[in-house]
């Protein structure tokens, strides 16, 4: 397999083409995941059972995934370009292939115990970009073989695959799920600084808003949904047009009002009851230093509950006029109460219009803490939880 790959795959592909696809898939995208996120963090900083436990369980699922997406794309651009592979035979190229990648993360493994935990090593890129390279020129050796291929019509095989690939990807982003990441604590203790989560874009429909390039394309919204009350979501702000995450409480001709601190929606307070202090990793009203935060749980109407941050007594922002939203618009709060511009603030944030929805969003996909005085590390806790 290490020294002649060719004659490996015509082995396999004449007598066991199924033969160890499907954990060499798994492993290969699992490794691929862990050698990649050595690079921005460290290997030793990766060291955390937990951690590596979320990341095979994600490389599980997207690993047999792109194993047949591969497959049937790698063998249809073949047959384009006069090859006759199956489907079969390209999952069997694409999963052996992966065998220098996984010697790449046992040897990072090993290196970054070695060296000790919390440290980030100037070695792991040159490591991961050799085994990777090593992983690349077997792939490259083997596809040719199979399709039966000189060195260009392989070169353009692939180069054609890589090109589909972006374009299924941008069209799930565009379309399906688009990452974004938290980057304030308005939404705390829902979402915290430093997750990243999926959003769903397909939720409300679609408008100039939600698509790439969109602004050109005219107003409205195609496939159109409203947002159920308590839906967090992702919106473009009317005023300033930046992205903000939020939790819609008002809905159109809805009354808000706060009242010292307590949300009424229709002239009724929404239920609540008190639960234990949150001692914050770092000051969730956005000062600095450590702190007690009061903690609340409201239940709208329809059964949404959730927790919200209650940080200071009589704030700017804890008693307001009545707000009645317009039609085809919704208003937004922050499930931090005292740390949150939203839809309260009628000079910045104001309602949102049905338009300038990007989506709702749907699961924690990963979470680190960023710059809160403390040694970074993983939230393995909130590596895929739900968003309510």
């Amino acid at each position: 397999m290490w020294f002649s790959p060719r004659r490996t795959v015509e082995r396999l592909v004449a007598t066991r083409p199924a033969y160890f696809v499907w954990p060499l898939a798994v492993l290969g995208t699992f490794t691929s995941l862990f050698n990649q996120s050595s690079v921005i963090y460290g290997a030793s900083y990766l060291l955390n059972w937990q951690l590596m436990l979320s990341i095979l369980v994600f490389g599980a699922l997207i690993g047999i995934v792109w194993l047949y997406l591969a497959g049937f794309m790698l063998s249809w651009i073949g047959r384009l370009l006069g090859g006759q592979a199956s489907a079969l035979h390209m999952r069997t190229v694409f999963a052996w292939s992966t065998l220098p990648t996984i010697l790449g993360f046992l040897v990072i493994l090993a290196v970054g115990a070695a060296f000790g935990r919390g440290r980030t090593l100037d070695s792991v890129p040159l490591l991961v970009a050799a085994f990777s390279l090593w992983s690349l020129v077997v792939f490259l050796l083997m596809l040719g073989r199979v399709l039966g291929f000189g060195f260009f019509r392989t070169i353009l095989t692939y180069i054609l695959n890589t090109l589909l690939g972006i374009v299924l990807a941008l069209f799930i982003r565009s379309f399906l799920y688009q990452p974004f990441n938290i980057p304030a604590s308005s939404m705390r203790p829902t979402l915290l600084v430093g997750d990243y989560l999926f959003v769903s874009k397909f939720a409300y429909g679609y408008s100039r808003f939600s698509l790439p390039f969109g602004a050109r394309l005219p107003a409205g919204r195609i496939f159109a949904s409203e947002p159920a009350r308590g839906d967090v979501v992702v919106f473009r702000v009317p005023k300033d047009e930046v992205d903000y995450v939020k939790r819609v409480v008002g809905l159109p001709g809805d009354r808000i009002q706060m009242k010292q601190g307590e949300l009424f929606i229709n002239e009724v307070a929404v239920k609540r009851e008190r639960l234990a202090d949150e001692e914050a990793e770092q000051d969730a009203c956005g000062s600095e230093g450590r702190g007690h935060v009061k903690r609340w749980r409201e239940t709208l109407s329809n059964g949404v509950s959730y927790e919200t941050l209650d940080c200071l007594d009589n704030g700017p922002l804890d008693s307001t006029d009545i707000y009645t939203v317009p039609a085809g618009h919704f208003f937004m709060l922050g499930d931090n109460r005292d740390n949150s511009t939203d839809s309260r603030v009628l000079s910045a944030v104001g309602y949102v219009p049905l338009e300038n929805l990007i989506g709702r969003v749907s699961v924690i996909f990963f979470s680190r803490t960023e710059d809160d005085g403390t040694p970074p590390h993983v939230r393995t806790n909130r590596i895929g939880r739900i968003v309510h």
